[in-house]
Parts: structure tokens; C-alpha cells; sequence
């Protein structure tokens, strides 16, 4: 499988995935210097949405990494990495603040959301199991054994489609919660949506790649 001609399908979504990676960077590292007008850290951006939106019993704790925030809902727990939880910087509050925005996703039911964390199980699954069935299968030469790899695949391409609606949401509550409970001020507003929209562009490049991935290999299949 490694070196079948159908590996260069994959190019362009390991270049979109690199460029989304630098731009993210980029852009993170960029807004790491400004900081907000009000000097509210991440921590405090969130704990301000959370108590004006009338939203209780979800905490705001620090989590190891760069990079790694994340609202767990079986924990009830915004999660923001060391840059973000102390930081008073732009890239702060809008991270922070989209983490808040699926926050209000859990708290309203948002169907996206619920489907995504059902289908996690079966991704994570598929994703570690289905490119080694397929490959075990064109060693026995086996196109049933290829087949299951496929669906089981198909999986993680129905993670990722799922996420995108649940990010470009989350951002989307993000900017109009900053706008409306004044966190950030003019321009600053500009600077979170440069950052959320540099950060969604890594969900869309993984989204493609793993949607290439399942298009090579079907042609592997069909070889």
C-alpha cells in the first residue's frame, strides 16, 4: 500500500494540512503578543462568559500543552492549555472563548455536537483498524477483508464532517459573545476572528485528507 501509485492523490491534502498548520501558528503567535484592552487572561474571559450567559457547575481549569484546549462535557470542564489559561493576549480570549462556545452547544442541545460525541468511538476504531485490514487484505489477497477496512474507515470520515459544523459554530457564538459582552474592544474583535478562522482551517485540511485517504483506498480496492 505504501508504494502503490494511489499515494499521490494525498499531496494535495498534505500540503493544505502544512499550510493550515503554519497559518494557525502564525496567526496564534501573532496575537499572543497583542494584548486585550480589559487584561483579562483566558481563564477569566471564560469564567466572565460562563456566569454572564448564566451558565453553572462548568469549571475553567488549566490543562499540560500547547495548543490542547478543550471542553470535555462529561466533565463539564473548559480546559485551557498553559498559553491560554494565564494569558491576557487576543489569541487568549478568543481560544478561550471558543471553548465557551461549546459550552452553549452542550447546554443547548446542539445536534452536531451529540453526533460528533457518538461518533467518536467507532472513529477512533476505524481509524487505527481500517487502513491495516486493508492492508492485510491485499497481502492474502483478501477483497471481503479490504471491504471491512473500508466501512470501518468510512468512520473517520464521518467524525470529521461532523466537526466542522460544531467548530464554525463554537466560533461563530465566540465572536458574538466578545462583541456583545464587550471582552474585547475595535480592532481587537478582528484579531479573534483572524485567529478562530486560522484554527478552522485545520479542521477543514483534516477533513479532506481523510476523505483522500478513503479515496485511495477504494482505488487500492479496486486494483
Amino acid at each position: 500500500m505504501i508504494f502503490h501509485p494511489s499515494m499521490v492523490i494525498l499531496i494535495p491534502g498534505i500540503i493544505l494540512m502544512y499550510w493550515a498548520q503554519s497559518r494557525v501558528q502564525g496567526t496564534y503567535q501573532k496575537y499572543s503578543d497583542m494584548r486585550s484592552s480589559l487584561g483579562l487572561t483566558g481563564a477569566q474571559v471564560a469564567e466572565t462568559i460562563l456566569q454572564r450567559m448564566g451558565v453553572s457547575g462548568v469549571r475553567v481549569e488549566p490543562v499540560a500543552g500547547v495548543l490542547t484546549d478543550h471542553y470535555d462535557p462529561a466533565a463539564k470542564a473548559v480546559r485551557l492549555s498553559q498559553g491560554i489559561y494565564g494569558s491576557s493576549s487576543l489569541a487568549a480570549a478568543a481560544v478561550a472563548a471558543h471553548e465557551c462556545g461549546h459550552v452553549l452547544q452542550d447546554v443547548k442541545g446542539y445536534s452536531p455536537m451529540n453526533w460528533r460525541a457518538a461518533i467518536v468511538p467507532a472513529a477512533n476504531f476505524g481509524s487505527q483498524l481500517g487502513p491495516l485490514l486493508v492492508l492485510g487484505g491485499i497481502l492474502l489477497n483478501a477483497t471481503g477483508l479490504i471491504n471491512v477496512g473500508i466501512v470501518l474507515f468510512a468512520a473517520v470520515i464521518a467524525f470529521h464532517l461532523v466537526t466542522l459544523p460544531v467548530e464554525f459554530d463554537a466560533s461563530r457564538r465566540a465572536l458574538k459573545l466578545v462583541d456583545e459582552l464587550g471582552i474585547l474592544q475595535g480592532d481587537e474583535r478582528e484579531g479573534a476572528r483572524q485567529v478562530l478562522n486560522a484554527a478552522a482551517w485545520t479542521y477543514v485540511a483534516t477533513a479532506l485528507y481523510a476523505i483522500l485517504q478513503l479515496i485511495q483506498l477504494l482505488m487500492i480496492r479496486r486494483d
